[in-house]
């Protein structure tokens, strides 16, 4: 069976695959169709080793390195990167017991994230020695943030946007596909003023407008997802990362081989739905 989120975005893709919609009447604008993504394929330019042992949990680009979260109980850690041979230059284990999730800078600090335990831990960037802990209710996805706020997904269709010092919650977002909750968002980047998020399971990232929660674009990155996850089920798309300074998007996946320099081209309307498993 299908799961929920990847039948609605394989409909957007069906649907978008036709013809363009043809001017509507003012009759027909009163009950104006839901707002259509942006589709998009995706260009490789450049290929990068990664772990396949890193169960990728959440991953950011900063100063020149990747930082990366990996996950399940007992190997969970967070490590420091080098991009250009995957190299890991530095790794420290999460406390005993719970099981690893996100991650994002703030200041002098690196805040991760626990799957169902309601902690997380502050760590210095620098030394990845953990220097905290903080709590918050349900489960906890992935982070990141913008110039004010910690952005975090839980699995559900809403973002909680956190206070940076305290990483109280300060509100939360309702994320929608064609009006529609869209849930399972997982590893989370913001982007040139959007949220770009994994929706787990289904190899799509889709964008995100943090003022309305509305999907605007929608990435396609199935047959990356299939190549490097068809020994390993659970070998799914789960990582990105923006080079700001560069304009530079990474992507990756859990155990996979490879981590990947993308760009995103739009697809037109009424193309054909590009290829993928069903």
């Amino acid at each position: 069976m299908i799961r929920a989120p990847l039948a609605a975005l394989l409909a957007i893709l069906a649907a978008c695959g036709g013809p363009a919609t043809p001017a509507q009447t003012p009759q027909q604008h009163a009950t104006r169709p839901p707002f259509e993504p942006q589709l998009y394929v995706v260009r490789i330019v450049h290929t990068y080793p990664h772990d396949n042992h890193a169960f990728t949990e959440g991953l950011f680009y900063l100063d020149g390195q990747l930082y990366e979260s990996t996950g399940l109980v007992g190997q969970s850690t967070i490590r420091r990167v080098r991009l250009e041979d995957g190299q890991v230059l530095q790794s420290v284990n999460i406390p005993p017991g719970p099981f690893g999730e996100g991650i994002v800078n703030w200041g002098n600090q690196i805040i991760s994230l626990t799957w169902q335990g309601g902690v997380g831990y502050r760590w210095d960037r620098q030394s990845l020695r953990r220097i905290g802990e903080w709590h918050y209710p349900g489960e906890g996805w992935a982070l990141t943030r913008n110039a004010t706020e910690i952005v975090m997904s839980d699995g559900s269709a809403q973002l909680r946007f956190l206070d940076p010092t305290t990483l109280a919650e300060r509100r939360r977002l309702d994320v929608t596909l064609r009006g529609t909750p869209l849930e399972r968002l997982n590893e989370l980047e913001w982007v040139d003023g959007a949220i770009l998020a994994n929706v787990w399971m289904t190899g799509f990232i889709v964008r995100i407008d943090p003022a309305s929660g509305r999907v605007t674009g929608i990435i396609d990155l199935r047959a990356l997802a299939q190549e490097n996850g068809r020994a390993d089920e659970d070998a799914v798309l789960n990582g990105i990362a923006w080079d700001a300074a560069h304009r530079r998007l990474f992507i990756t996946g859990k155990n996979w081989p490879h981590l990947y320099e993308i760009s995103l081209v739009p697809r037109p309307r009424g193309a054909p739905p590009p290829a993928g498993p069903n």
